[in-house]
Order: C-alpha cells, then sequence, then structure tokens
C-alpha cells in the first residue's frame, strides 16, 4: 500500500483513511490493530469530525470515557497502542492530522 504522509507520518487526505490503511500505519508501531482498536480510532474521528480539529490527550480522555467506555485513561491506551504519545499515534493511526500542540 502507497500512503501519502506528511512529514510527521499523518495521512496527507484524511479520507481515504479505512482499517487497512489503520493497521499498515500501526505496522510502525508493530501493533495488531483488534475490534476494540478500532472502536477507539473510529471515536477519534469521530471527535475530528464533531470538533474541526484532532484532540490533545485530556480532551480526547475524556471524549473516550463518555463515548467507547468509562475504563479508558491514559495507561490503558499507552499499553493498548504500544506508545507513551497517545493523542499524537492515536491520530496517526485514526488518519486525522497532528494535534496542534504536539511537538
Amino acid at each position: 500500500m502507497n500512503l501519502e504522509l506528511d512529514q510527521d507520518g499523518h495521512l496527507v487526505d484524511y479520507t481515504i483513511w479505512n482499517e487497512a490503511v489503520a493497521q499498515e500505519l500501526a505496522n510502525t508501531l508493530e501493533l495488531q490493530l483488534t475490534a476494540w482498536h478500532f472502536e477507539i480510532l473510529h471515536a477519534v474521528r469521530q471527535f475530528y469530525q464533531q470538533f474541526g480539529h484532532s484532540p490533545a490527550t485530556r480532551p480526547l480522555i475524556k471524549f473516550l470515557m463518555k463515548t467507547v467506555s468509562a475504563e479508558i485513561n491514559n495507561a490503558v491506551l499507552q499499553e493498548q497502542f504500544n506508545t507513551g504519545l497517545v493523542a499524537r499515534h492515536l491520530s496517526r493511526l485514526a488518519g486525522i492530522p497532528k494535534p496542534p500542540n504536539c511537538l
């Protein structure tokens, strides 16, 4: 799969995203996506479409707690997505732009 990415590894065109694209991006984290991961990534995309910007970590976690599961927290996301940069990597895997507050 030949994906057009920006300098930060995010999709240039977020509308081409699908679950196969997400898995291709997840391969860089040595991560096999499950139904649970896709539920989270669909919610991240919903946040982007609803609010018009990529989420920072705290608003993202609050949103996921309301829309997916009250059991979600930063530690769970770090462990399940194999990263310490939760908002950055979830946005990348969800095919949306890098959050503005990320370096």
